[in-house]
């Protein structure tokens, strides 16, 4: 497989906080990772490293072939009383395509019309965003991600804070990004998910504790470190929402 994104020996300090420490690893072309680790062990600061929102402070980052990249970061960092509409801050995923000051066409309002019925938000594109709930935003976020058509999505705990039902359609989104070919990599708190739906994992505790496929990372103890402690497993309310979809979607990781 080709490796799309490489990292060599990278650090990343805030002030004199050494967030990670001489990560190694890569990600496959068309792969679906999970990026897991006790909380501060600096999973969301490899996702803004990977993305260019924080530069490395030793070592660097490849990524082959200049792909677009989108990158949908934790709920809790975006301002959501800002005073717009859902169709238009869904419409801000076409910023690339058309700059600041053109307006955007019809055909492009359809697209982003046609990406909310796909998160199942379909009748919303009136409301202000700050009329949503948190499950509803987190939807209207990754219709934001759709409409950009990007080959790498990095998503940053896309699924704190919202409920079993939403989870469980959200994750089918992503596995359809993986069935198209998408480099997909999503930190992720919750254990059941890692392990039923990411062939791939990440294991992070400012170093890199181990990467590759998640049934060795399970063999190895890498994914029990120290994951209870951050609560990550999820309760039976998530299981019997997600039981059903992953009799249809059951991957193999060998």
């Amino acid at each position: 497989m080709t490796d799309i994104i490489t990292l060599e020996n990278v650090t990343v300090r805030y002030g004199r906080h050494v967030a990670l420490q001489d990560i190694s690893g890569a990600f496959h072309s068309g792969s679906l990772t999970a990026i897991a680790g006790y909380n501060g062990s600096g999973k969301s600061t490899l996702l803004k490293t990977i993305v260019g929102i924080k530069k490395p402070n030793s070592g660097r980052i490849s990524i082959k072939g200049s792909p677009k990249i989108a990158y949908l970061p934790q709920i809790t960092s975006i301002q959501r009383d800002f005073p717009i509409s859902v169709l238009k801050a869904v419409c801000t995923g076409f910023w690339s395509r058309v700059g600041n000051f053109n307006a955007i066409s019809n055909d492009l309002k359809r697209n982003a019309t046609a990406a909310l019925a796909e998160v199942g938000l379909i009748g919303f594109e009136n409301r202000q965003i700050s009329e949503l709930s948190g499950g509803q935003f987190q939807r209207m976020l990754f219709a934001r991600v759709i409409v950009q058509n990007a080959s790498v999505v990095l998503l940053d705990e896309p699924f704190t804070a919202v409920d079993a039902e939403t989870t469980a359609r959200l994750i089918q989104i992503l596995l359809n990004w993986h069935r198209q070919g998408k480099t997909v990599i999503c930190v992720l708190h919750d254990l059941l998910l890692i392990q039923k739906y990411f062939p791939d994992s990440f294991v992070l505790a400012g170093k890199c504790l181990g990467h590759g496929h998640t049934h060795k990372m399970l063999e190895d103890k890498l994914l029990s470190f120290d994951l209870d402690m951050a609560e990550i497993c999820a309760g039976p309310e998530t299981e019997a929402h997600l039981k059903h979809d992953h009799s249809h979607h059951d991957h193999t990781h060998d």
